[in-house]
């Protein structure tokens, strides 16, 4: 051996490290969300739920043989083309078993259609709602656990005519969000006796959207349903109807119950806006332990959405590699649908570390989650519910769940 400028003892030492066990690599879960984009204000907590997903699993065993979960998150920028680069770079170099998100339901279905179902990657979205991502070709990798806005759109029908409109005017924007509630909204609206006075298709990101206004203001409406991102054309639309006295009364799907609104367009000028937007069964014990758990590492889940969602997600994704015994994306994607729906013990927020035991023990779990069950079906999809929000002083209040 040549120990030249290397001393042989420590040369030694080092063959001898080289040849000790490898150190088990965490196991990466990527996650597809809009830190930039139309959506960026909603972030800050949904990583917060997310992470506390982690920290749960880490600190209750960990991951197979007790390595680390790792959250590889992936900037979507909220757009299409953001979405596939973000979800090539978690599939190709992260090398990830399965993707939570993405988050828009744009950035989901291209992500889908490019990347992950080409790849054979199970993709779980919690907030993508559009009825496209439930006829994906997609050989059972994509799934969601958020209602599609087919059921969205019957649910906002019927709270505008229980409310007392019967004639409005209607905004959406050009994408797979808003044209999937719009279809679905205009249909069962005019089925159940309302009359859309005026029906427009509108671009985001506009400076100005007045004339489009000028012409959705005629035929006396009694509001404007806009569907939209408030921070990507909804805003803009609300203060421009306001500052030339189109419109005073708006009503809104999720993507409008955004804190922005309130912040650049003032709660005062507000008055009796109100929204409909995916929620979690009221009053649950699953949902209960997760309010404590949020509230407790983060403070308050009040004004924070689709926090549930993603924890949700964030823990179906790791008892799907417990369950499948590996990051195999095949045996991951099947191993969804087993712990995700009956039979087996009920597994709620909290309770990983209960999990992991049963599962090395070879029994059955079914979570049920802060955001209610989710039993897919055979597109992945689940049933969901749908909450009626107001505001109220300077925050969004739910007072209520609607059915269709």
């Amino acid at each position: 051996m040549n120990c030249y400028r290397i001393g042989c003892a420590a040369l030694a030492a080092g063959v001898a490290f080289a040849a000790g066990p490898a150190v088990a690599q965490n196991v990466k879960v990527g996650a597809l969300f809009g830190m930039t984009g139309p959506i960026a204000n909603f972030m800050p907590p949904i990583v917060d739920a997310a992470e506390m997903a982690v920290n749960e699993v880490n600190a209750g065993g960990g991951l197979l043989d007790g390595r680390e979960m790792e959250m590889v998150i992936a900037d979507t920028q909220g757009v299409a083309q953001g979405s596939v680069d973000a979800a090539t770079k978690l599939v190709n170099i992260d090398n990830v078993p399965i993707v939570v998100g993405a988050l828009t339901s744009g950035a989901a279905i291209a992500a889908a259609n490019s990347v992950t179902i080409p790849n054979g990657v199970p993709q779980l979205s919690p907030t993508a709602t559009s009825p496209e991502f439930s006829n994906l070709d997609d050989n059972d990798f994509a799934f969601r656990i958020v209602p599609s806005d087919d059921f969205q759109g019957r649910v906002l029908a019927k709270l505008l005519l229980d409310e007392g409109y019967e004639r409005v005017a209607l905004s959406y924007v050009n994408n797979d969000y808003g044209v999937g509630i719009a279809g679905t909204f205009r249909e069962a609206y005019a089925a159940a006796g309302g009359t859309i006075t005026s029906d427009q298709i509108h671009e985001p990101n506009k400076n100005s959207y007045r004339s489009e206004l000028a012409s959705l203001a005629d035929g006396d409406p009694q509001g404007l349903v806009l569907i939209a991102f408030a921070g990507e054309s909804g805003i803009t639309i609300v203060r421009q109807a306001l500052e030339n006295g189109f419109f005073s009364q708006f009503i809104g799907t999720d993507g409008m119950r955004d804190n922005l609104l309130i912040e650049q367009i003032g709660a005062e000028n507000l008055a009796g806006i109100f929204f409909t937007s995916p929620t979690s069964p009221p009053e649950t014990t699953a949902g209960a332990k997760f309010e404590e758990m949020y509230s407790a590492a983060y403070e308050t889940t009040d004004d924070k959405f689709f926090i549930a969602q993603t924890y949700d997600a964030m823990m179906l994704a790791a008892l799907a590699i417990e369950k499948a015994g590996s990051t195999d994306r095949t045996a991951v994607r099947d191993a969804l649908r087993e712990v995700a729906s009956p039979p087996g013990e009920v597994i709620e927020p909290g309770e990983w570390a209960k999990a992991k035991e049963l599962i090395a023990a070879g029994q059955d779990i079914d979570y049920v989650g802060a955001s209610g069950p989710h039993d897919f079906d055979e597109k992945g999809d689940v049933n969901g519910v749908i909450g009626h929000f107001v505001l109220d002083g300077e925050s969004y209040k739910e007072i209520g769940v609607v059915e269709p």
